[in-house]
C-alpha cells in the first residue's frame, strides 16, 4: 500500500490503545504512531504510568469491571490509610509514649501480648472460615473491612480506659488478625475473576504497587492530620468517623461493582429462582446486582454439599428411596434439619450444578412458612426429593444451555463443596 509518505511495509500494535506503520522512504525504514507524527509528551506520560500501575496488555487481560473495582478500592484504601493513623497514634499514646512515667517492658508486653493473640486468632479464623471465603469472597471482603473499622475504633478508645488497655487493645488485635486472613484471602479470590489472561501474579503486583501510592498520599496527609488531632479527641473521633464512612461506602461500592460470571450457593439461587419464574436466564451482570453482599444469620434450610453417606442416608430402605428416580453420580436428602448432597467420584461440573439446583428448590420448599410450622415426616421429605429430579429432568438441560448463552461459565463453580466422594450400590430390582 502506498501514501503520500511512502509505501507502508508492515503495521504493529501494542494491545488495543497503540498502533504503528512502517513506511519505505528513501531506501530507509520509518516507524510513526497510527494517526499521530509521533508520541507527544502527555500520551508518553500515561503510557509510563500504565506500564507502572495497570497489568500488562490492560484493558484486554483484565475484567470489565476491572477500573471500576480498583477506583473504589483506592478510594477505600486512602480513607483506611487515614483511619489507621489515627488508630496507631491512639495506641502508642496508650502504651505510655510521651508519658515519662511509662516504662519500655510495659509498653512491650502490651504489643507482644497483642501481637501473640492476633496470631492465635489469625490460625483459628483460617481453620474454621477458609474454605468460605472463594464461594463468599464479596461478604467476607465487605465483612473485613467493617471488622478493621471495628478494631481501629477500640484502638482509638482504649486509652481512655487505661485498666483494660491490654484486653482492648488485645481484643482489637484478633480482629484485625481476622481482617489480615479474609482480606487476603478475598483479594486473591478476587484476582482470578479479574485474571483473563492467567496473569494472577501481574494483577495482583500492581495492585500492590496501587495500594503502595494511595498509602504513599495517605502518608502525606497523615502528617498534616497529626498535629491537628494530638490532644484534641473530638477532632480525633469527628475524623476517624469521616473516614469510616468514606471506607465503608467505598468498600460496598466496591464488592458491588464486582461482575463474577462463576456460579456460587446465591448466584445460582437467583437466577435459578427467575428461570422457575418465568423461564428467563439473568445475565451475570442482573444476578450479581442483586446479590446479597453482607453476611446473612437469617434461618433458612442450610444447605451442606460433600457431605458423608450417613448424613443422607440412615437405613439401607434410605438409600433405596434415595436413588428413586435417580441415575445421578450423587445421593440428595433431607436428615437432621437441612439439605444433604452425598457425590460420587465421577460426578462432573454440570452434574455438581444440577444437584445443587436441586438442593436449592428443596431449601426454597423447606423454608416456607407452612413448612416450618408444622414438623415434615421423613416420607414427605423423600417425596420433595423424588419430585426435585423430575423437575430437573424437565428443565435442568435448557437451563444450563441458556447460562452458558448469557455469559455464565458454566467449566467451574465456586460452590461450597466438601471433600466426602462416596461409591454406593445400586438398589436390587
Amino acid at each position: 500500500m502506498a501514501t503520500g509518505s511512502g509505501v507502508v511495509l508492515a503495521t504493529e500494535r501494542y494491545g488495543s490503545a497503540e498502533s504503528w506503520k512502517y513506511f519505505a522512504k528513501d531506501a530507509l525504514i520509518e516507524r510513526r504512531k497510527d494517526g499521530s507524527g509521533g508520541d507527544s509528551r502527555g500520551n508518553f506520560i500515561v503510557g509510563i504510568f500504565k506500564s507502572v500501575f495497570l497489568p500488562q496488555g490492560y484493558p484486554e487481560s483484565v475484567s470489565d469491571d476491572y477500573v471500576q473495582y480498583q477506583f473504589w478500592d483506592t478510594v477505600q484504601a486512602f480513607a483506611s490509610s487515614l483511619s489507621g493513623t489515627l488508630a496507631t497514634h491512639a495506641s502508642l499514646k496508650g502504651v505510655g509514649v510521651g508519658n515519662k512515667e511509662a516504662t519500655v517492658a510495659a509498653a512491650t508486653v502490651t504489643w507482644l501480648l497483642r501481637d501473640g493473640t492476633g496470631m492465635l486468632g489469625r490460625i483459628l479464623f483460617a481453620w474454621q472460615k477458609g474454605s468460605k471465603l472463594d464461594s463468599e469472597a464479596k461478604k467476607w471482603r465487605l465483612f473485613a473491612d467493617v471488622l478493621n473499622d471495628i478494631a481501629m475504633f477500640m484502638e482509638i478508645l482504649a486509652p481512655y480506659f487505661p485498666a483494660c488497655f491490654t484486653l482492648i487493645v488485645c481484643t482489637a488485635g484478633i480482629f484485625k488478625s481476622l481482617v489480615g486472613v479474609a482480606g487476603g484471602a478475598t483479594r486473591a479470590a478476587l484476582t482470578v475473576h479479574q485474571a483473563r489472561r492467567d496473569n494472577m501474579a501481574d494483577i495482583s503486583a500492581k495492585d500492590g504497587s496501587q495500594e503502595t501510592l494511595v498509602n504513599l498520599a495517605g502518608l502525606l496527609v497523615s502528617l498534616i492530620l497529626i498535629p491537628l488531632v494530638t490532644d484534641n479527641p473530638i477532632l480525633t473521633l469527628s475524623l476517624f468517623f469521616l473516614f469510616t464512612v468514606l471506607h465503608l461506602f467505598a468498600n460496598y461500592k466496591a464488592v458491588r461493582s464486582v461482575v463474577m460470571d462463576t456460579f456460587n450457593e446465591a448466584r445460582l439461587s437467583i437466577v435459578l429462582q427467575q428461570y422457575l419464574r418465568d423461564r428467563r436466564i439473568l445475565s451475570p451482570l442482573e444476578a450479581n446486582q442483586t446479590e446479597p453482599v453482607f453476611l446473612q444469620f437469617r434461618k433458612t434450610f442450610p444447605i451442606k454439599l460433600g457431605v458423608r453417606l450417613q448424613d443422607v442416608i440412615q437405613s439401607p430402605d434410605d438409600l433405596n428411596l434415595a436413588l428413586k428416580e435417580n441415575n445421578m453420580p450423587y445421593l440428595l436428602g433431607v436428615q437432621n434439619g437441612c439439605v444433604s448432597v452425598c457425590l460420587g467420584p465421577e460426578a462432573s461440573v454440570h452434574d455438581e450444578i444440577r444437584v445443587m439446583c436441586q438442593a436449592l428448590w428443596l431449601s426454597n420448599k423447606l423454608s416456607t412458612p407452612t413448612s416450618r410450622e408444622y414438623p415434615i415426616e421423613q416420607q414427605s421429605n423423600w417425596k420433595m426429593v423424588h419430585e426435585s429430579h423430575k423437575l430437573m429432568d424437565t428443565i435442568f438441560n435448557p437451563f444450563l444451555k441458556g447460562a452458558e448463552a448469557a455469559g455464565w461459565d458454566i467449566k467451574r463453580t465456586l460452590l461450597d463443596w466438601d471433600e466426602w466422594r462416596v461409591e454406593w450400590k445400586t438398589k436390587s430390582n
